[in-house]
């Protein structure tokens, strides 16, 4: 008679991870010393040791989250907290068994403490190189625009991301409210990044509908979709994602912690994959949202009863979806196997 087999350990499962933001991937620890070493008054919420209560499906509520980003972000002032924050990040992820992280940044908001907006991507770039150095883990960026702002000031950003390809920027992004700003008022921007050969990565499908993700492909140009997830709504756009490859960056925690979907069950994992859209399962703020990459593999299992031979192949489609070379991938996928067989 087969005995079941106990189900497989998620953090030795290979994988890479796609979506995680820089201010975001901070240990709540390390928030509460650099908080301390400044003497910032942190609000309620940030120092409680539990993740805070969100919700951004309202103005008010997409407000509050990103006045507690922001103030996460504003204990980041000197070279070394970014170097720290850049090696704790890449620790976390190798423990959740994360070979290739691509992580996403805004220099934008770390320009005026670090010198410039020049200076700074260059500190974020050599802690992310001595960070990947440090601990084994591929590590690249993914420099985004901030859709807040105005769109020239992503195409200066585009540029200096085109700039820094040789330094370890292989992306280019588009983040924050998609309620706000058409996604085709940054067309340039994404035309810059792409014909300097970085990839688009641009948010949507989170808060607003499958609209905002046709958008990205058309007027953007995204070979990937941060989020991606309301394309469920729509079954042609489901097909199209599918036939083209494009590979989502499904953050399912993040998405029941802002109110996307209100129960774990409601985020459409299943429909997506059955579809045959790629996947690549994210952290998004881990510091905000209180869970990190192997755990997203955790949701799946156990609240949509992925088989380890199907969170194996979700392991598989983060790889193919990431900018590793095809060594890296290589390995990472052969990884993926020897855990399937273990």
């Amino acid at each position: 008679m087969e005995h079941p087999h106990p189900p497989r350990d998620l953090r030795l499962l290979p994988k890479a991870h796609l979506h995680l933001h820089f201010t975001g991937s901070m240990r709540p620890g390390t928030l509460l010393e650099l908080a301390d070493k400044y003497g910032i008054h942190l609000p309620d919420a940030l120092r409680g040791g539990e993740p805070p209560k969100l919700r951004a499906t309202d103005e008010r509520g997409w407000f509050r989250f990103q006045r507690l980003y922001d103030a996460a972000r504003s204990c980041l002032r000197e070279p070394e907290d970014i170097v720290r924050l850049v090696r704790e990040a890449a620790e976390e992820d190798v423990r959740d068994g994360s070979g290739w992280l691509e992580i996403q940044v805004d220099p934008t908001s770390y320009a005026p403490r670090l010198g410039g907006l020049i200076p700074a991507l260059e500190i974020i770039l050599d802690a992310v190189d001595s960070a990947s150095r440090e601990t084994g883990l591929g590590m690249r960026v993914i420099v985004a625009a901030n859709r807040m702002k105005h769109p020239l000031d992503a195409r200066t950003l585009a540029r200096l991301a085109v700039r820094f390809a040789d330094r370890g920027v292989i992306g280019f992004g588009l983040s924050n409210d998609e309620r706000r700003g058409m996604a085709r008022d940054f067309d340039r921007a994404f035309a810059i990044a792409r014909e300097g050969g970085l990839l688009a990565a641009p948010h949507g499908g989170e808060l607003t509908g499958p609209a905002s993700v046709r958008d990205c492909l058309d007027d953007l140009g995204a070979a990937r979709i941060g989020h991606g997830v309301r394309a469920a709504e729509d079954p042609r756009l489901l097909r199209r994602l599918a036939e083209r490859g494009v590979t989502c960056e499904v953050c399912p925690a993040s998405n029941v912690a802002l109110g996307v979907y209100e129960k774990p069950e409601q985020v459409p994992l299943r429909t997506l994959y059955e579809a045959g859209v790629p996947m690549a399962l994210g952290a998004d703020d881990p510091l905000l949202f209180g869970s990190r990459l192997a755990a997203q593999y955790e949701f799946a299992r156990a609240h949509h009863g992925f088989t380890d031979e199907e969170l194996a192949e979700l392991a598989r489609q983060s790889v193919r979806g990431s900018a590793a070379p095809e060594d890296v991938r290589a390995k990472l996928l052969a990884g993926v196997d020897e855990w399937l067989g273990s």
